[in-house]
């Protein structure tokens, strides 16, 4: 049974850092492509960041990319979300997720697995 636990959310000023993780079960980082989603109220879950099934490619949407890294340590079986320079634009609640190819496209029905999600608020 795979399970995806994030944590590490929280409230923020605008300029601020969080990391999230993703703690995973099983040998979920051979089989399924991982990524990070956000969504707001009213709005469509959307793709954040993506990593290749080995780990040596990594994708980012262009509203965050040069300001957050996905990294993960296959030791710990975590996945990783480091976000700097936070934006009131980014309050959302962040997923962790893991798929077949077309995760890295962020493409929702490529997901076999979704965390329950952690909050983030960036806030003045």
């Amino acid at each position: 049974q795979v399970q995806l636990v994030e944590s590490g959310g929280g409230s923020v000023q605008p300029g601020g850092s969080l990391r999230l993780s993703c703690t995973t079960s099983g040998d979920i980082f051979n089989s399924y492509y991982m990524a990070w989603f956000r969504q707001t109220p009213g709005k469509e879950r959307e793709g954040v960041s993506a990593m290749s099934l080995t780990g040596s490619s990594t994708y980012y949407a262009d509203f965050v990319r040069g300001r957050f890294k996905i990294s993960r340590d296959n030791a710990k079986k975590t996945l990783y979300l480091q976000m700097d320079n936070l934006k009131p634009d980014d309050t959302a609640i962040y997923y962790c997720a893991a798929g077949s190819r077309g995760t890295t496209n962020f493409d929702l029905s490529k997901i076999r697995f979704w965390g329950q999600g952690t909050q983030v608020t960036v806030s003045s």
